[in-house]
């Protein structure tokens, strides 16, 4: 490959991908970054993740990636903390990014300091980078009033990334809107839609449907909606059950509400190792219909995989998920709706037909998308 940019001829540009967690940790995040580096290492990159660990159990170097045809990566951890605490610092990061022999320094998420270490360290010392937002919602209210001043303080470094990367639409408008910044400074690359069927192949019945909803346990993800509208909806789908499917802070109240619902063994909660996705796949080919009443998602993976699946998917009409309902990948409803209408929701999904094929994007596109940017910022032929 040659290059008229930072890296010489004959030698590979070097990339670090700046996360603030990455596998065995489970995220949207940790999943992008897992699926995406080992392909655009194969593309012609030398790639290396730098990510954090706070519970000082993980080893320091490591190699990660989940495409099984394709070389891991390198992966190093530096230290952070508090550990308890998702606002954690990692002052190795910064030293890092400074130090090393970079070519691209590309942040990934934006919530924590990691990746406003990572970019000041990329500026001191001149190194080109640019960032995928990778945002979300907040079980805290305060941290969600507070993501306003947080972007404001941010937009300093961000308006001197090469690149803005949104993971939807609603996304690169968001923030173009709330940073001013011109549409020009961001590309939009989705999250691929990649499960593999399991070897039990489609197990759903919707004769006694399963009722699947996925995400990480905030109260912002609008599971307990669908705990208060399970007993209407058991008049009207009397076999139907309700799978709550992810770990998080709002466990132990879901738990109670689950416990207290008069149809509470038709409730099920609990998480799937994030390393077990034939486990993964096996649950959301037995579900009926996949639901995600968050409050805020820019380009979720869950309900990514579940269409891949071809499930039937019901999501609150707001931010990204917005989008998918307009390419008619999900049917949405107010966020506001009431437990009724939940509930009738419900019902009517899982009385359509269920889809037989959707056209979405491959995680093979999302970083074949995402190596034509770093070329771009390069200056690669």
């Amino acid at each position: 490959m040659s290059s008229e940019g930072r890296s010489g001829a004959g030698r590979k540009p070097r990339v670090v991908m700046v996360s603030a967690n990455a596998y065995p940790v489970m995220g949207g995040v940790e999943t992008h970054v897992n699926e995406v580096a080992p392909r655009v290492a194969a593309a012609g990159f030398d790639v290396t993740i730098l990510t954090t660990d706070r519970s000082g159990a993980l080893p320091r170097r490591d190699t990660l990636g989940g495409v099984p045809t394709l070389s891991p990566v390198p992966a190093k951890r530096v230290g952070a903390w508090p550990s308890g605490r998702d606002w954690y610092f990692a002052p190795g990061i910064l030293r890092d990014v400074a130090r090393g022999d970079w070519d691209l320094v590309h942040c990934q998420g934006y919530h924590t300091f990691v990746p406003a270490l990572a970019m000041l360290g990329a500026i001191v010392t001149r190194k080109p980078f640019l960032l995928t937002f990778h945002s979300g919602g907040h079980g805290s209210q305060l941290r969600t009033r507070m993501r306003g001043p947080q972007r404001s303080v941010l937009r300093p470094l961000l308006a001197r990334a090469s690149k803005l990367v949104a993971v939807s639409q609603f996304e690169a408008r968001f923030f173009a809107r709330e940073l001013h910044l011109p549409a020009s400074r961001f590309a939009t690359i989705q999250n691929g839609a990649a499960m593999a069927w399991p070897e039990s192949g489609d197990t759903s019945d919707d004769a006694a449907p399963l009722i699947l909803s996925v995400g990480r346990l905030e109260r912002y993800k609008g599971h307990h909606r669908l705990i208060e509208a399970l007993p209407t909806i058991l008049r009207a789908r009397p076999t139907a059950r309700l799978r709550i499917v992810g770990a998080g802070p709002y466990d132990a109240d879901l738990r109670r509400l689950a416990a207290a619902s008069p149809v509470s063994d038709r409730i099920e909660i609990g998480s799937i190792d994030p390393s077990d996705r034939g486990g993964m796949a096996a649950v959301l080919a037995s579900a009926s219909l996949v639901c995600l009443l968050s409050e805020y998602e820019a380009n979720p993976v869950a309900v990514m995989e579940a269409l891949a699946l071809r499930r039937r998917v019901l999501v609150a009409d707001t931010s990204g998920l917005s989008e998918l309902a307009t390419s008619g990948l999900a049917h949405a409803i107010p966020i506001d709706s009431s437990i009724a209408a939940v509930a009738a929701a419900v019902v009517e999904q899982l009385a359509t037909p269920a889809p037989q094929q959707f056209d979405l994007p491959t995680w093979d596109e999302s970083a074949a998308s995402l190596v034509d940017v770093y070329r771009e910022v390069l200056g690669l032929r």
